[in-house]
């Protein structure tokens, strides 16, 4: 299904084709008091690709993620955005300017209906006001109409219709994670971070993730940038794979490439020397 948002978009007209760099992060560190969550890492996304970020539990990629969308401020090392080089990212800027996410930890409005939770996630594209919105009247009603039509594509695509009206909370966890991805994906983002999408499930939801995170990167040009524990998923969906360990880069590649990178397999991959 290809869907066209029906409301005004972000604009993604940057002047970057297919395979140029939509971010490159530059010699970033960050540290909490004594420890050093991250240690001079550099790396890029491309547009368009799926790029896998890899690593043992505390090796710094959710707070990279974390980086990149503003939530973190590095202490040193800059980031460049469409073009754009600052020494940190502001998150109301990243959420303006294309850069939507989800999180480890699912943060949703559990009262809420799956339809107004992927509601929540127009919010950045809503040209009118509160008042205007609180009145209900004219360009306002209209504004909201379009954008509820986007929504309504996103749950389609998602496969939640059966679920539109129901609160989250009531929700199986599965679903829950489906309905994040909506919210996110509401935004209509050019970069989309996704930290552990598939965690805690079951192998059918996981195969219904691939395909929905594949769907996205094929069919709406969406650049993902993934982190992920499970290698099968990583290695199936990623065009690239960066891998940390205590906060430092130790590999960067192709998913063959990093599979067969001995410094990777040493310290995450745990697949023994040849003889």
């Amino acid at each position: 299904m290809n869907v066209q948002f029906s409301s005004s978009k972000i604009s993604t007209d940057d002047g970057l084709s297919p395979g140029e760099t939509i971010l490159h992060v530059d010699n970033i560190s960050l540290s909490f008091g004594g420890v050093k969550a991250i240690q001079d890492v550099s790396f890029d996304i491309k547009k368009g690709e799926v790029r896998a970020i890899i690593g043992p539990n505390g090796a710094g990629k959710t707070s990279m993620l974390n980086v990149i969308n503003g939530f973190y401020h590095p202490q040193q090392g800059t980031i460049t955005y469409r073009g754009e080089e600052r020494r940190k990212m502001r998150t109301h800027i990243a959420a303006k300017q294309g850069i939507a996410r989800t999180f480890q930890n699912i943060a949703l409005f559990t009262g809420m209906s799956t339809l107004d939770n992927i509601m929540a996630g127009r919010i950045t594209l809503q040209k009118r006001n509160l008042i205007w919105h609180a009145l209900w009247h004219g360009p306002a009603q209209r504004e909201e109409l379009e954008h509820r039509a986007a929504v309504e594509q996103i749950i389609d695509f998602l496969e939640l219709e059966h679920i539109r009206k129901t609160p989250v909370g009531r929700l199986p966890y599965g679903l829950k994670k489906r309905v994040e991805l909506g919210r996110a994906l509401a935004a209509e983002p050019a970069l989309l971070l996704l930290d552990e999408p598939m965690a805690g499930m079951n192998l059918e939801e996981k195969e219904d993730m691939s395909r929905f995170i594949l769907d996205v990167n094929n069919q709406f040009g969406t650049t993902i940038a993934l982190i992920e524990h499970d290698m099968g998923v990583v290695m199936d969906l990623s065009d690239r794979v960066m891998v940390l360990d205590y906060g430092r880069k130790i590999g960067d590649g192709t998913p063959d490439e990093v599979r067969n990178n001995q410094n990777v397999i040493d310290a995450y991959l745990g697949v023994p020397h040849d003889e």
